[in-house]
């Protein structure tokens, strides 16, 4: 990352690289409302620490300005979640994963915005609707959405966000950028109630797998991520374009854009084949009931739960049902786990479209009924919650644009601890089909 290492080499102040941050945010985000809170007085207070720090030269991220997806805590900061109901009561300690980003030298601009509870693909709550910084009229997607965004717009190079049910990736896939939900237990996740039982997982958006890379390595305190490996050895890739999903259409060009990138690779020497992942009907009621029951936990926490949005409150009373009848039970899952395991004996990675249609309009989807955000959201990103429900590794990857000019995107997946090879294949397609850094407009 150009900034750390500037910032490093005495080359750059923090306070500079955040001024120039703080700038661009002023600039870009009235249009785009990518953030709840921008920290102007506070982010550069602690670029001035940065600079002062006597390690400030082995800061892996030194100087650089980050936003922090507005669920997690922020010491300092009110934490909303999107919602009207959540507390202004300023949180009294960072969330692990925004100790280790500080602790590596990184400053937080900024706490972006969710839709409520971080519960659908498309951000828009109290706080407004965030705009696609490639069309804003189209959604950046969610529940990251004001993450990517600000990153998609160039007001940060990287950001935090987070993963349930496709949070990291779809929004990734939304703005062209590089996103990755680890496997469990990687970095340290303490979402809400329950982390949505073990399906909720924090991770990074960038630009570049290099900077999605190092900004994994941090969170996951693992430095041996932090440099992705292109002489990555040849792999068995399988590439399955049907959806999860019986009835669902896949945009052709999200479809070609799967089996373009298996043919890069074969290019290279991986061993590529189509392989089509068949689904079992339990994973999705088995996703959906976590789902459900993880946000009525997420509800019981707010301060005031009468002033939940109708769609959110619906969805919480559905996961209230399932908490009351036991659930959510582990047969879904693990039927679903069985299916990959024996996938992944002819496999060592899959490749999927990461999106089965363009991203939802910009709009106020919190004044819609629960049933059609919903559905919504299961014709357009249905490719990401099985991954969630397993537990695995599972990342995005830009894949060329569309002729609507929107970002075409992949997605990687492989067995738990793979993290490193997904990096290594999405280094690869980056080297052979190198994407814009930045939205068209942003530079």
């Amino acid at each position: 990352m150009q900034t750390a290492a500037a910032v490093r080499r005495g080359e750059l102040s923090a306070r500079a690289a955040t001024q120039h941050a703080l700038a661009r945010i002023a600039e870009r985000d009235a249009d785009i409302r990518a953030f709840r809170v921008v920290r102007q007085d506070r982010a550069l207070a602690e670029a001035e620490q940065v600079d002062a720090h006597p390690d400030r030269a082995r800061m892996p991220l030194a100087g650089v300005p980050l936003a922090v997806k507005d669920n997690v805590a922020v010491a300092g900061e009110a934490m909303r979640g999107g919602s009207a109901g959540s507390s202004d009561h300023r949180q009294p300690a960072d969330h692990e994963v925004v100790r280790r980003l500080r602790a590596a030298g990184a400053v937080v601009v900024g706490l972006t915005n969710v839709p409520e509870l971080s519960v659908f693909g498309a951000t828009d709550s109290a706080a407004g609707i965030t705009g696609n910084p490639w069309r804003l009229d189209r959604s950046p997607g969610g529940s990251s959405g004001g993450s990517a965004a600000a990153v998609a717009a160039g007001m940060v190079a990287v950001a935090h966000g987070n993963d349930g049910m496709g949070s990291i990736r779809i929004p990734a896939a939304c703005t062209g950028l590089v996103g990755i939900k680890p496997g469990s237990g990687l970095v340290p996740a303490n979402l809400g109630g329950r982390s949505w039982f073990g399906m909720a997982e924090n991770g990074p958006l960038a630009t570049t797998v290099a900077d999605c890379a190092l900004l994994l390595s941090v969170l996951a305190d693992r430095p041996e991520l932090a440099v992705p490996d292109l002489d990555q050895p040849p792999l068995r890739v399988g590439v399955s374009v049907n959806p999860p999903l019986v009835g669902l259409r896949v945009d052709g060009h999200y479809a070609d854009a799967a089996r373009a990138s298996g043919a890069l690779l074969a290019a290279i020497g991986h061993q590529v084949v189509e392989a089509t992942l068949r689904y079992p009907s339990a994973a999705g009621p088995a996703a959906m009931a976590r789902w459900f029951a993880g946000v009525e936990l997420d509800a019981r926490e707010l301060a005031d739960r009468s002033r939940l949005e109708t769609r959110v409150a619906r969805h919480a009373q559905l996961g209230k049902a399932v908490l009351a009848l036991g659930g959510p039970r582990p047969g879904g899952r693990q039927s679903w786990l069985r299916a990959v395991e024996k996938h992944f004996e002819r496999v060592d990675v899959l490749i999927t479209p990461m999106l089965a249609q363009p991203p939802l309009p910009a709009t106020a989807w919190s004044a819609r009924s629960w049933v059609a955000n919903v559905a919504s959201n299961a014709r357009y990103a249905p490719f990401a919650a099985p991954w969630n429900l397993a537990g695995w590794p599972a990342m995005a990857v830009p894949a060329g644009i569309s002729p609507s000019g929107l970002p075409l995107s992949v997605q990687l997946v492989t067995r738990p601890g793979g993290e490193a090879s997904l990096l290594n294949l999405a280094a690869q397609l980056e080297q052979l089909r190198p994407w814009p850094r930045t939205a068209p407009g942003y530079r």
